[in-house]
């Protein structure tokens, strides 16, 4: 193969018994006599380990024709093989691979003592790889994965390196690390207990009861952990993590379901970890406003997802998103995508089409005993409008979608919409263990015709899972299928809770598209609730903002402008955006600062122009 190209295999597709060899039957090394793609037992004594099937294929990267050839890419039914051309910059050897014709990562970011370290990119492309090395869990093999080396080997590759030291006290059992999981909802499958019990078990700081005070869980401190809510379950996984001991804090993904207030306090906890105490804190995160907050540097994770990862040195962390947005790294003289994520530097224009799709009565829902009460004043929905819903936690947003598509019912009476509605819920669940493709045509007969991949499969990249069972989906895999799900269904009205959760920053951008285009083509009308400001920005036309007293009672006024509906919003959550000069992204103001001052005073809490 040339130097800068690298061949995987992926296990799980590779299904010899299901085909006919076609990778080896048609790769023109093999026609002349050449061992290029051969299966493992041909390749293995049978005493040597291996990872996966004798009659599996390997692939020698050292005959391979690179990605300019490409035959066994195409014929391969299951997919199961990509053959990626790798920047020249790279060195020879990646810093860590899994096998042969497996995934290789290449570089590490450098976690420093009082310092927040960001680090961005796609799911997929080797920053949980990262963090394991980081962490000591792994030895980096680099790339010698039939001979892997020691630590002592590792190190002397370092040498000279602003890794050195920190990979010295890795070796010598020096660091103590606090990881905060991805998945939070995997928490209460491995304890059973209370929050407090749970809490307790990493009270290392004997700071268990104003960590709580400060991420306002102390009403759920006594409650079982199976019954808190995910944005309960998120606050708690981050409290668990922070009131570690340690050395080295990795948190991965510390905003699905939180809002924008919540998420700013987490940050601010983050910030003082590294400057007051001087910790070390990597940070993984797809919110770019929280992360432009809270990070001192960035590094930028690229590369091909499953096949291969390339971390890039520090970067201060406003230019390194302004980097990753626009899709060409600088310094390393790399594009990473063909063109640049943009945003509106102006409040947008009004909407012109007022025609009205839908009005919807005033509603008033309330719980319990008086426990919590929503209250909804009439208003309209538009024809061939995505409309907004913003508002705290807790403050009825979720209960509204229900009630619209008739999974609740009001106080005194019933909503009748007289739409065919399709909803999304917040938390997306897999109880059936069904391939993503029958799931999918179970609800509609377009799927896999190229109409639905012009405008569903390509959008939200399905190609890849399409054949995967919904029970072995990650988190971001199950948000793309329900969301290809809820807009495969024939409907008047589309509801999306939460659509950005546990998706990258591609993924987001991805699916706001297809969201938007699909709205567009169909002439329909479409509601989103989300938490990220990027995403209702690129989205939405209108905005239904929601007020009042978390968990307590909550208000919603009739939709309104975008510019109305974002002062209105930030304004109940004292909290400003200014806009980025160079991509025109939206940024948090730090409080108290001259713009935020400004901004206030003139009434501008969003669009400053």
């Amino acid at each position: 193969m040339a130097d800068d190209s690298i061949a995987t295999v992926d296990l799980e597709r590779c299904q010899p018994d299901r085909c006919n060899y076609e990778c080896i039957n048609y790769c023109p090394p093999n026609r002349t006599g050449k061992d290029c793609i051969i299966p493992r037992e041909d390749r293995y004594d049978e005493d040597e380990p291996f990872d996966g099937a004798l009659d599996q294929v390997w692939i020698s990267e050292e005959i391979c024709l690179g990605e300019t050839c490409g035959i066994c890419v195409q014929k391969c039914p299951f997919d199961a093989i990509e053959i990626i051309n790798l920047p020249q910059e790279l060195s020879d050897e990646p810093t860590h691979r899994y096998g042969e014709n497996a995934f290789a990562l290449y570089g590490l970011p450098m976690p420093e003592s009082g310092t927040v370290t960001g680090l961005l990119g796609p799911n997929g492309i080797g920053k949980s790889t990262a963090v394991k090395a980081l962490a000591g869990e792994i030895t980096p093999n680099l790339g010698r994965t039939t001979d892997p080396p020691d630590w002592d080997a590792v190190i002397d590759e370092y040498r000279g390196t602003a890794l050195q030291d920190y990979l010295v006290a890795v070796r010598d059992g020096e660091l103590s690390v606090s990881r905060k999981p991805q998945y939070i909802d995997r928490i209460p499958e491995q304890f059973e207990g209370t929050t407090r019990d749970l809490l307790a078990t990493t009270d290392e700081r004997d700071a268990l009861e104003s960590m709580a005070k400060r991420l306002s869980i102390e009403p759920v401190l006594d409650q079982p952990i199976g019954d808190i809510s995910g944005g309960e379950l998120q606050r708690v996984a981050i409290a668990a993590a922070l009131l570690r001991d340690a050395d080295f804090y990795f948190l991965d993904e510390i905003t699905p379901y939180l809002d924008i207030t919540q998420r700013i306090a987490v940050a601010r906890l983050v910030r003082e970890l590294a400057e007051e105490e001087g910790r070390a804190v990597l940070v993984v995160e797809h919110d770019l406003a929280v992360l432009d907050l809270l990070g001192d540097n960035l590094h930028v994770a690229y590369g091909e997802p499953a096949v291969f990862g390339v971390v890039t040195p520090p970067k201060p962390v406003r230019n390194g998103i302004n980097e990753y947005l626009e899709g060409y790294l600088e310094n390393e003289n790399m594009r990473i995508r063909p063109e640049a994520i943009e945003f509106e530097s102006h409040a947008p224009r009004p909407v012109t089409n007022a025609d009205v799709l839908v009005e919807y009565p005033e509603i008033e829902k309330s719980y319990g005993d008086g426990e919590f009460s929503l209250q909804v004043e009439g208003g309209a929905v538009h024809q061939n409008e995505v409309l907004g819903i913003l508002g705290p936690n807790g403050i009825g947003k979720s209960t509204f979608a229900k009630l619209l598509a008739g999974q609740l019912e009001p106080d005194g009476g019933h909503v009748d919409l007289g739409l065919e509605i399709a909803y999304k819920p917040q938390y997306v669940e897999a109880e059936q263990a069904l391939p993503v493709e029958t799931f999918l045509r179970d609800i509609s007969k377009d799927v896999g015709t190229s109409y639905w991949q012009t405008e569903i499969g390509e959008p939200l990249k399905l190609g890849d899972i399409m054949d995967q069972l919904l029970t072995d989906l990650s988190g971001g895999e199950r948000q793309r299928v329900a969301i290809a799900a809820t807009l495969s269904r024939d409907a008047d009205l589309y509801l999306l809770d939460e659509p950005s959760a546990h998706l990258d920053v591609e993924q987001r951008v991805l699916a706001t598209r297809a969201i938007r285009r699909y709205a567009e083509n169909h002439e329909t009308t479409v509601m989103v609730i989300d938490h990220d400001i990027y995403v209702i920005d690129l989205l939405a036309d209108r905005l239904l903002v929601f007020d009042g007293e978390p968990a307590v009672k909550g208000h919603a006024s009739p939709a309104m402008s975008m510019r109305d509906g974002m002062n209105e919003f930030l304004q109940n959550l004292g909290v400003t955006f200014r806009r980025d000069e160079r991509m025109g992204r939206p940024r948090i103001n730090k409080p108290g600062s001259q713009l935020d001052r400004q901004q206030r005073r003139d009434g501008e809490y969003y669009y400053t122009q």
